[in-house]
């Protein structure tokens, strides 16, 4: 059988040439085409009587507004109304160099499945179609020189017709039909009816495009809300970031949402992840010598189509994913942070909309970092006035006191004759002077800025729970058990101090608690058999009440989880068990 000229212009029924070129007049002739009398304003008969189901054809397609269930009608509609066994649309990928989705009809799911990957539009025939979009119509499309064949598995296919499809003057994708039922050849008829449909598909896809569109603005915009709405309600930082990271997996329909923070030595540290798996990232830090962190420290997006072939990547994270983004979060000139949202390999890139809605996001989650920092600010100061004053009082009240009384003790001690209460008058003393001391070493521990204490963990620890002391009224005790400065690495050692400050904080806000116990233990053997450290905060104060928040503990949670520990809570050491204990752990 001849393939006719895909160049080649034949007459449409109503005798004016085809613009676009039907492909040649197939298996009908050019005479097929042309008017005849009898015939609805003097169609001919053949295509009067198709247009009823042209009609209904154009008012399916127009039904419904979700963009893939429209793409899925005209495909369907398209296929009956050229009573083919197959149908599909490529839609052309922004670049216009390949298809971004194909939406398919006549295959069922086992075939689909064997096939395996659908086309891309690179090469054969649906490329060529992509390049020169035009009303293409073949006898047998496996005899073109264009065709580059079927993969494995692929039902036969002859006969075809090809239409482009444009929305608002521009090409959005091709419609694809092949196999005729009957086994003939696509007709003039045909081509006409089809490129009818595909006009008004044209405005359908418009129009589920806007209204995608705006959905997807509106997504975007609640998301930017639930970030605001989590820090004005108190949130602390650690949360408002897990809450960035986890609406931004959701909005870019993304396989994970990460956010990271510039750290000290020039790098960026991932310090909050949202993802279906484990959070086994959070905690690793990109080197400064990365390409990627030299741009988004100098406030540039960096967008990949493929971080695991992408050269700039360094580290094995980037290896799983397909597309990224990675956008700065910058406000009033400072980089703050980078929120990144990769997609699995093997998905569709990012749209121009979708980076454009992500990096209004961004803006609002800098925003919202910066709201965080100032918060921690205010209590870092108020922390710091209050143990100034605290310092002040001890020294200028307390230790004049103990000094002034122990100068009164002195004196009685002289002037008494008995040797027994000499003696002990002068232990009084002596326990007054170790006192002074103390409370001076006290006011010492007060005075100092976090930068001036050492950086071993049991330091460190020490450190918060003195901090914890000045809202509590009363200093925790403490117990360590094991080589706690030795063994327990920085990564563990960092994410305890948090997970401690978490507990204590609250402890504080909730609990009520008049007694706080905290042990560290650098001993215990982890249910995987990994040598582990365990951090136990325990109080005696109301307990968590049902149906409370428990943001917190989700924290601590996940922040073990991530290291590969757990976390988990029970009773206090309050009266029948009242109050809270707060375990976590995880390997060092």
């Amino acid at each position: 059988m001849s393939v006719p000229s895909a160049s080649a212009d034949s007459p449409l029924p109503d005798g004016t040439p085809d613009p676009e070129g039907s492909g040649g007049s197939g298996g009908s002739g050019g005479s097929a085409a042309r008017p005849t009398s009898g015939g609805l304003h003097g169609l001919p008969p053949e295509l009067t009587s198709r247009v009823p189901q042209l009609l209904e054809a154009m008012r399916s397609v127009g039904t419904g507004l979700e963009l893939h269930t429209t793409l899925d009608r005209i495909c369907e509609t398209a296929a009956e109304l050229a009573d083919a066994r197959y149908a599909a649309i490529g839609v052309v990928s922004e670049d216009g160099k390949g298809l971004s989705e194909f939406v398919y009809r006549g295959i069922d799911k086992d075939t689909a499945e064997r096939i395996g990957r659908l086309p891309d539009g690179h090469k054969g025939l649906l490329g060529a179609l992509i390049h020169q979009p035009r009303t293409l119509r073949l006898a047998d499309l496996s005899a073109d020189p264009r065709s580059c064949g079927f993969p494995a598995h692929h039902p036969p296919m002859r006969s075809f017709l090809g239409v482009p499809i444009r929305v608002q003057g521009e090409i959005f994708g091709n419609l694809y039909l092949t196999e005729k039922r009957d086994g003939a050849e696509f007709n003039d008829y045909d081509v006409q009816m089809v490129r009818v449909l595909a006009t008004e598909a044209g405005i359908a896809i418009g129009n589920a495009r806007l209204y995608e569109a705006a959905k997807q603005r509106e997504r975007w915009i609640d998301g930017s809300v639930a970030v605001t709405t989590a820090l004005l309600a108190g949130s602390d930082a650690e949360e408002a970031l897990a809450v960035v990271a986890e609406q931004a997996r959701h909005l870019a329909d993304s396989a994970a949402g990460i956010v990271l923070l510039p750290d000290d030595e020039g790098g960026m540290e991932i310090v909050a992840v949202s993802s279906e798996g484990p959070a086994g990232a959070l905690g690793m830090v990109i080197p400064p010598e990365s390409r990627i962190v030299e741009q988004l420290l100098e406030g540039e997006a960096v967008f990949m189509d493929d971080a695991a072939t992408d050269p700039r990547t360094v580290t094995d994270l980037a290896r799983r994913y397909g597309p990224v983004m990675m956008l700065p979060l910058h406000s009033d000139g400072r980089v703050l942070g980078t929120l990144v949202t990769p997609r699995a390999r093997g998905t569709r890139p990012f749209s121009e909309a979708e980076r454009t809605l992500a990096a209004q996001f961004a803006s609002q989650a800098a925003l919202a970092l910066m709201m965080a920092e100032a918060q921690r600010d205010r209590e870092r100061l108020a922390v710091y006035e209050d143990r100034d004053r605290i310092a002040r009082d001890l020294h200028d009240l307390v230790i004049q006191r103990l000094f002034a009384t122990g100068m009164m003790l002195e004196s009685a001690q002289r002037r008494s004759v008995v040797p027994e209460v000499q003696d002990g008058v002068g232990k009084a003393v002596d326990e007054l002077d170790v006192t002074i001391q103390e409370i001076r070493t006290a006011i010492f521990a007060l005075q100092q800025g976090p930068a001036e204490a050492p950086s071993g963990l049991r330091t460190r620890v020490l450190r918060e729970i003195n901090m914890a002391a000045v809202p509590l009224g009363f200093k925790p005790t403490h117990h360590f058990v094991g080589p706690v400065d030795t063994v327990v690495g920085e990564l563990a050692g960092k994410n305890l101090i948090a997970a401690l400050r978490e507990a204590l904080s609250n402890a504080f806000r909730h609990a009520h608690a008049a007694r706080i116990d905290v042990v560290v233990d650098a001993t215990v053997s982890l249910p995987d058999g990994q040598r582990g450290v365990r951090l136990t905060v325990a109080d005696d104060g109301v307990g968590i009440a049902e149906g409370g928040r428990r943001s917190g503990l989700k924290n601590l949670k996940r922040r073990a989880e991530s290291l590969g520990g757990d976390s988990w809570y029970g009773s206090g050491i309050g009266e029948d068990g009242g109050g809270t204990t707060v375990v976590w752990q995880a390997p060092y």
